[in-house]
């Protein structure tokens, strides 16, 4: 497993030189080459989608000075119960934390005496920061030097200002130490081992002001950069159907047939979804709640996609490839692990208020989009060439929207 993880990770270091950002110009290339990789290996990408993930918080920090070619890089921004994660801010002059006393653990303070970076304040930046706490969900916490991680401030005294904020650390300060390994029993990306993770006095860097990480555009880009990793896995699944009819053992019935243009048309959509939010957002059409849209709509369609797969799939094919196939067994249990990162019902019902949100901004502003021209009339009684003019022939259905004009699709 070891040797997995390090040739995966390695991988993700020539790829963070190689591709682009989502949001450059290139980002249908981007989720293209993601969705290969999870096609290829589901739990292979999960590792590598991080990686570039992290790259692109940097960038868009304007934090490049933070980057260097040997690190490998996590993205922990999950919630869970209990007590959260806390960052605490020391102004210059007063005393550091205990764990800051350990310069040679000091990398995640690299660059700390630079420029803030674009979306940093001066009073954050001069202020030397410790993570305290536990941090849960955080994958490869044991294999990683360097990760993105958001915790809930606190002000000079620890009382907790309500706000969340992004921090850059290293894996190597001695306050750093993830659960055991043994915690992760899952068969689905049991590659991908992921365990809570206690903080004490982590030295931190600061990536943007509070409230940056969730709020900026790449937020939703990122996620639907996983989004594009989910549907290359559950490719992956539909590809077994695909080699069984075309190399079919007994002839093919109406049964198999349907379940494969189920999954064409299932497929067909989650692919076309992503390609479509992927030219929004080079287009600049996937910024702020209608990016949060985009990232909700492609998150919940190639998630439906999958589920919808793995369903259609396991009818077609019968027991035999879930008791004896031990890739297709592997290829299913990780995608069901991975797409759980979907909030299912939950998301739908927020895409719904996102969608009803856009629409009311749009409205106030007085950019709704303008009625549909209704087609000219003459005073003869037409309207176009042999027409009957539908103001004024009884029996036939007026022209013109008689739907609403500000509708999503």
């Amino acid at each position: 497993m070891r040797h997995f993880v390090d040739h995966a990770l390695d991988r993700a270091r020539a790829l963070g030189a190689e591709l682009p950002c989502p949001g450059e110009g290139r980002t249908a290339a981007l989720w293209r080459e993601l969705s290969a990789l999870g096609r290829t290996d589901l739990a292979y990408a999960r590792i590598i989608e991080p990686h570039l993930d992290a790259l692109a918080i940097l960038r868009q920090a304007g934090r490049e000075d933070l980057l260097t070619p040997r690190d490998t890089w996590a993205v922990w921004a999950a919630e869970g119960p209990g007590e959260p994660l806390l960052a605490t801010p020391t102004p210059p002059g007063r005393d550091r934390a205990p764990g800051q006393d350990h310069t040679t653990h000091q990398r995640s303070a690299v660059g700390q005496s630079g420029a803030p970076g674009q979306n940093g304040d001066s009073a954050a930046s001069s202020s030397t920061w410790t993570l305290s706490g536990t941090k849960p969900w955080c994958s490869l916490a044991d294999s990683v030097t360097r990760a993105v991680v958001t915790a809930h401030v606190t002000d000079e005294d620890g009382e907790r200002t309500g706000h969340r904020r992004a921090f850059v650390v290293s894996t190597d300060h001695p306050g750093f130490r993830p659960a055991p390994v043994a915690q992760w029993t899952s068969h689905g990306l049991a590659e991908v081992v992921t365990v809570p993770v206690t903080f004490e006095d982590v030295a931190a860097q600061p990536l943007g002001s509070d409230e940056w990480y969730l709020t900026r555009p790449g937020f939703a880009w990122g996620g639907m950069g996983v989004a594009a990793v989910w549907l290359g896995g559950a490719q992956a699944v539909a590809d077994l159907l695909w080699r069984q009819l075309r190399h079919p053992r007994r002839p093919v019935d109406d049964a198999a047939h349907t379940a494969l243009g189920q999954l064409d048309l299932t497929l067909g959509t989650a692919r076309a979804v992503l390609e479509r939010a992927a030219a929004a957002v080079d287009g600049g059409d996937a910024d702020g709640q209608a990016g949060a849209a985009w990232a909700l709509r492609v998150r919940r369609t190639v998630a439906d996609a999958a589920e919808t797969v793995i369903r259609v799939v396991s009818r077609a094919t019968g027991p035999g490839p879930l008791t004896g196939d031990p890739e297709h067994i592997r290829r299913v249990e990780s995608l069901q692990v991975y797409i759980r990162q979907d909030h299912a019902e939950r998301d739908t019902a927020a895409l719904g208020r996102a969608l009803l949100a856009l629409a009311e901004d749009a409205e106030q502003e007085g950019q709704a989009a303008p009625a549909r021209s209704r087609p000219q009339t003459t005073g003869t009684g037409t309207a176009g060439a042999g027409h009957p003019d539908p103001g004024r022939t009884e029996g036939v259905p007026p022209t013109g929207p008689a739907h609403p004009e500000d509708t999503p699709w």
